[in-house]
């Protein structure tokens, strides 16, 4: 494990909290995983309809002189050109288609409106200035089968004579021609519109024809919502793996925290500053006896300011578990343990659980005798060992 002692210092004032904010964090995203996968993106999609609407003109003729080329009574239809004496009126049928092209299906639901209407125009210089109009049909027929049939018979005859009256009329002013314009309007209710088309209906002695047929349809057929639905789709793999791993790391996280957080503030602290001020402290020993004055600090940063001030090292006694500088015979020290005499005399483990010897059980002169090579002193003479064998036998 990594030696951050400014880790431990926090460890030490705020463990707990971490501990329990990082366990909280990951029971919230292993949560919100869950509900992720429980719960996927879902989307709504509009259904769109395709409706397309076209309308045709039919044009038929029915045979009332046919010389030698026709029977009387035969039907013409769709002919490119009319004879004027065998058939004379000539009948337009439009017809409009409505269907749903998305299934497939004709349109029944729907209203539908034909308009056919004639109409004389006077021009110059393919300038109108003058018209006439005559409206031949204005029919709302039914839709049966997505179709909706009307028709009107024109008598041509009635037409040309009056296109040859106007043509008197105006001269060499203009020149008259005959228009056939059919609009269609449609509603199905969910789509409305109109349709317009004409062409020229060319009028001759012997003839008449359509100079163009006429076939309305949309460019584009008509799109329409009619209704919607939902899709769902999972959520992203990589949002439900970031959850997850960020849950295990919090956890983990937390236990690691929880059992490496230092209880003792103070001890942690202290070793935040040894690391400060490493390159002011060495490690050493230092004698009970060194010194006439000791003068406890109350932290060991005091101590690294007087070494600071004094030009001196600090040194680090780890079995006193002192920390001092020796300036003269002034000795300025911090411990843990106290004062400078509870340092003195270190707590030691002996062997085999025995109790750690305090100052309180060095024995005393009287009783030397207790020690190896002791006994009875013969004529008052003076043991032969100092107060320094003694420190050296406990």
């Amino acid at each position: 494990m990594i030696d951050n002692p400014r880790l431990d210092l926090l460890l030490a004032k705020h463990g707990r909290s971490v501990a329990i904010a990082l366990v909280v964090i990951g029971i919230v995203a292993f949560v919100a995983t869950g509900w992720v996968v429980a719960n996927p993106e879902t989307e709504t999609i509009s259904q769109n309809a395709e409706t397309e609407v076209t309308t045709d003109v039919r044009t038929s003729s029915s045979v009332v002189d046919g010389g030698s080329l026709w029977e009387e009574g035969d039907e013409l239809s769709n002919s490119a050109v009319y004879v004027m004496n065998a058939s004379p009126e000539l009948t337009i049928a439009p017809e409009t288609r409505l269907t749903n092209q998305t299934a497939g299906a004709p349109i029944d639901d729907a209203e539908v409106t034909h308009r056919l209407r004639l109409e004389f125009e006077a021009s110059r210089d393919d300038e109108t200035f003058w018209n006439e109009t005559h409206e031949e049909l204005h029919a709302s027929p039914d839709v049966e089968d997505g179709v909706a049939r009307s028709q009107t018979t024109i008598d041509v005859e009635s037409y040309l004579e009056r296109q040859r009256a106007l043509e008197e009329e105006i001269g060499t002013v203009g020149s008259i021609s005959l228009q056939v314009t059919l609009v269609t309007e449609y509603d199905t209710g969910n789509i409305a519109g109109t349709h317009t088309d004409s062409t020229t209906l060319v009028l001759t002695d012997e003839a008449y024809w359509l100079e163009e047929s006429i076939s309305i349809s949309d460019e584009n057929p008509h799109t329409h919502t009619i209704g919607t639905r939902e899709v769902s789709e999972p959520r992203s793999p990589a949002l439900v793996g970031a959850l997850s791993l960020l849950g295990t790391l919090s956890v983990v996280g937390g236990a690691i925290v929880a059992r490496r957080s230092p209880v003792d503030v103070e001890a942690a602290r202290r070793a935040v500053h040894e690391r400060r001020y490493a390159e002011w402290i060495s490690r050493g020993s230092i004698p009970m006896w060194v010194g006439d004055h000791h003068i406890a600090l109350d932290t060991l940063e005091d101590v690294v300011d007087v070494a600071i001030d004094a030009n001196e090292r600090v040194v680090h006694d780890r079995q006193r578990r002192l920390f001092a500088v020796v300036n003269g015979s002034v000795v300025y020290y911090y411990s843990e343990r106290g004062l400078w005499e509870q340092t003195t005399w270190p707590t030691m483990e002996l062997a085999r659980g025995e109790s750690a010897v305090t100052p309180e059980q060095v024995p005393s002169a009287t009783d030397l005798s207790e020690f190896e090579g002791g006994g009875e002193f013969d004529d008052g003479d003076e043991p032969d060992f100092d107060d320094e064998d003694v420190w050296e036998r406990l």
